[in-house]
């Protein structure tokens, strides 16, 4: 807001910060310069913005205009301009993404892990990643996996949220701005922030003994404040989310490739890293055989992308052993169709109508 003096005939409208989206609610957090009678409001949003199909997300700077001290209710007036955008976990302005892993119960899978990761990247924005349940593998194995991410161009933070181990440096990357947690299911996203936050009081599920994965405890997005500042956005758990990029945006998701392309690794702007002759960047690190993978799904992507405004895509995407995706051509679905038992009914007594019409004198 800005600092001049208002004029007589102007109205002072409070802003502040949307922490949750419940229905057609908004649970707004008013900002303390100057400060409010009450900390936050229970907004809803103005026709004017529905009809113009201004949507509200959570992390958006509003204005509330006619607020109602006494029942701590508003009505959103103006979204101001966005600095950053997701719709997969639909969040506005936030300024980096916390993956939380654990390294064991369950263990450590490196592709679903990289998955993650490229997910994360192809947001643009800041990454951080943090490995839960350290108490539970040797030193041995903690330095390992340390030695590991950090040729994938990670550094990654080892904690434990039942010990309280590496908390305090979490605390420090989370001070500024708005964090979006994200994970699998189970890897203790929801503990963590009753750690970090006592108040959110979240509820926590354990791990599946059959599946050995988490089951889903949260089911939409909300900020949390933190204690030294910034906000947290805890999202659904999903344990393997759907890469987005396009096949020439996929190299930049990669910090192997970008750090190998500022050592001119690679002699053309639109090189895939695959056979191209002359290309350094191929076949000498770990994630390597990930990429082509992600390379597979990405042109398979881009090229039902590509056939959806001339007719419906003739692709479909199928899971395969150790979290791979890719896709086959569909059959045609009105040629191998079933018929319905109705729809033979009727084709039969439709059939006997016209014998009889014919057999008549």
């Amino acid at each position: 807001m800005s600092d001049r003096p208002l004029m007589e005939s102007e109205v002072w409208y409070p802003q502040g910060t949307v922490l949750a989206v419940q229905a057609n609610f908004y649970h707004v957090q008013l900002d303390s310069n100057p400060p409010p009678p009450t900390p936050s409001l229970l907004c809803t949003r103005r026709t004017r913005l529905k009809k113009v199909g201004q949507q509200v997300m959570v992390g958006d700077r509003v204005v509330v205009e006619e607020p109602d001290w006494e029942g701590n209710r508003g009505a959103i007036g103006e979204v101001l301009p966005r600095r950053t955008e997701l719709d997969r976990p639909p969040v506005a302005n936030a300024d980096r993404i916390l993956l939380l892993f654990t390294l064991d119960e369950p263990s450590l899978d490196p592709w679903q892990l990289s998955r993650f990761l490229v997910k994360a990247e192809s947001t643009q924005l800041s990454v951080e990643l943090c490995l839960n349940k350290c108490d539970l593998v040797n030193e041995q194995e903690q330095e390992a996996w340390r030695s590991r991410l950090r040729q994938w161009g990670y550094e990654p933070l080892l904690m434990s949220v039942k010990t309280g181990s590496g908390l305090e440096a979490l605390e420090q990357r989370l001070e500024r701005g708005i964090t979006i947690l994200a994970g699998p299911s189970g890897v203790g996203k929801s503990s963590t922030i009753n750690r970090l936050i006592p108040q959110a009081n979240l509820r926590v599920a354990q791990v599946s003994g059959k599946l050995g994965r988490g089951r889903h405890t949260t089911r939409h997005v909300e900020l949390f404040e933190l204690e030294q500042g910034g906000l947290l956005a805890d999202t659904p758990g999903f344990n393997q989310p759907q890469l987005t990029t396009t096949a020439q945006n996929l190299g930049d998701c990669f910090p192997e490739i970008r750090q190998r392309r500022d050592g001119n690794g690679c002699h053309f702007s639109d090189c895939r890293h695959r056979d191209e002759p002359g290309c350094q960047i191929r076949g000498d690190w770990e994630r390597y055989e990930h990429y082509l993978t992600f390379l597979e799904e990405a042109i398979a992507q881009d090229t039902a992308q590509q056939h959806s405004g001339e007719e419906e895509s003739s692709f479909k995407r199928k899971a395969q052993a150790g979290g791979e995706r890719r896709y086959e051509p569909k059959l045609a679905s009105k040629k191998y169709r079933r018929q319905s038992r109705r729809r033979q009914h009727q084709t039969l007594q439709e059939l006997c109508e016209e014998l009889d019409e014919h057999n008549e004198p």
